[in-house]
């Protein structure tokens, strides 16, 4: 594994080329830093768990087979005092102190969230000379001169009781699993739940009344909202309303990526006003651009420079697996759980453009028409807050289509390529108006001279 984490780091110094002394500096801060993975994984182990044929050959559920592999690569693995100082070793080579650790399953239902949960809070009971569970803020210094590492929970999802007999009751798990070491929880995964909408999700609803309750929950016990997979409504809704920071701890900025995981510059300035960081995350897909260490450099560059080094950080959303062998048991085809819903981004849009041939503009509102036309600029990305934006700023879809590329550049989330198509499809109507005047006027009076004149200009 040495050998392989090498290549990983020359690889980034060959994308880096630092020289000597920036390398040294760069270095020498990091040794003396206290380095925090916004949100990731601790390394884990292989995914051969020895009683994977024998459940599978029983029948077992999709939800078995997650809970029997995820208890062996996060624990059992380490059953081994090899693998252990391969995890060490894995630690120290990447230098990082701490992470937000993911110990909930995508969701809200609490049975399946305590596993996981249960895997990592027995991990560092496990390895107590090497992991520290942190709870509060003013223990990780010390657990740094320990030389330990600490992992900090959170999961994906606020924690709901399956059956709902009153709200008081619904956000009683929110202090429960805070009382367990929870200190971080995903308000939504993709999809549309109780709390708001998901980033996924075609529409953009915001916060539900009980999302509201939920924050003002979390603000009381301590757990930090986060919005990392939550809609751009939804995002904004709960930075404005917290009283506490809010974070979106592994994502990427809308102004650089059209991914509908990536966050519009609204969003980004609310959460920096709570007091919040946005994380940027190491997965290629929501990056976009060149797809490797430079286009996370460049989400990194833009969040400094337009928000402040304050607000950004590092959230890899990746874990190290610590053995290259490939899975040798073949497991059933199962559907994969509701929260984790990845459709092809732009879905929801092309059903609109299909709606529209079938059945003409008619059945649209003004702000969905320049929905399916950003469309075609921003084809991955739910762009209903931007159409919303424009729609505010020059009143009518008229207005829209006057106005000058510069001003239209000013409105968040839209581009150089925006704007010219809008100035385009401007050009093409107003071209359309005058053939149609000019098939039309015989220039017999003034008047006719004068309305000609009028649709021209």
């Amino acid at each position: 594994m040495k050998e392989r984490w090498q290549e990983i780091r020359q690889a980034a110094m060959d994308v880096l080329k630092p020289d000597k002394k920036v390398l040294e500096h760069g270095l020498e801060l990091h040794r003396d830093s206290f380095v925090f993975d916004a949100y990731g994984f601790s390394p884990i182990g292989g995914k051969n768990a020895p009683r994977l044929p024998e459940i599978i050959a029983s029948g077992a559920g999709r939800d078995e087979l997650i809970c029997t592999t995820e208890e062996f690569s996060i624990n059992a693995f380490f059953d081994t005092p090899e693998n252990v100082q391969l995890l060490r070793q894995a630690w120290e080579f990447a230098g990082v102190d701490a992470t937000f650790q993911n110990s909930g399953l995508e969701g809200n239902d609490l049975e399946i969230m305590l596993q996981r949960l249960s895997f990592y809070t027995y991990l560092t009971d496990k390895l107590d000379d090497f992991y520290e569970r942190a709870v509060f803020p003013e223990q990780l210094p010390g657990i740094k001169r320990r030389g330990h590492k600490a992992l900090y929970m959170t999961t994906n999802g606020v924690p709901l009781p399956t059956k709902l007999t009153s709200t008081a009751d619904a956000l009683t798990y929110i202090d429960i699993f805070f009382k367990l070491g929870v200190r971080m929880m995903h308000l939504t995964y993709n999809r549309r739940n109780l709390i708001g909408d998901g980033c996924a999700e075609s529409s953009d609803a915001g916060l539900s009344d009980f999302g509201r309750q939920v924050i003002r929950e979390m603000n009381r016990v301590g757990v930090i909202p986060d919005v990392a997979h939550s809609g751009q409504r939804t995002s904004l809704e709960a930075a404005e309303i917290s009283s506490k920071p809010v974070v979106a701890s592994h994502t990427a900025a809308s102004a650089l990526s059209t991914h509908y995981r990536a966050k519009h510059d609204e969003v980004i300035a609310a959460i920096k006003k709570s007091g919040g960081y946005v994380g940027i995350c190491g997965h290629p897909p929501f990056l976009e651009r060149s797809m490797d260490l430079n286009a996370m450099l460049d989400h990194i560059c833009y969040i400094v420079e337009n928000f402040g080094a304050s607000c950004v950080a590092i959230g890899t959303d990746n874990a190290t697996p610590l053995t290259l062998a490939p899975g040798n048991v073949v497991k059933p085809q199962v559907r994969p759980i509701w929260e984790q819903y990845w459709p092809e981004p732009g879905a929801g849009y092309e059903k609109m453009t299909k709606k529209l041939i079938e059945n003409g503009h008619s059945v649209f509102s003004d702000h969905e028409i320049l929905e399916i036309l950003l469309f075609f600029s921003i084809p991955r990305k739910n762009v209903n807050e931007t159409a919303h934006l424009l729609m505010n700023r020059f009143g009518t879809l008229k207005g829209i289509l006057d106005a000058d590329v510069n001003d239209l550049c000013a409105v968040s989330g839209i581009g150089l390529r925006s704007a010219l198509l809008i100035k385009v499809v401007s050009a093409i109507s107003s071209r359309a108006t005058t053939d149609k005047t000019d098939r039309r006027m015989s220039f017999t009076t003034f008047d006719t001279v004068s309305s000609y004149l009028v649709n021209l200009y």
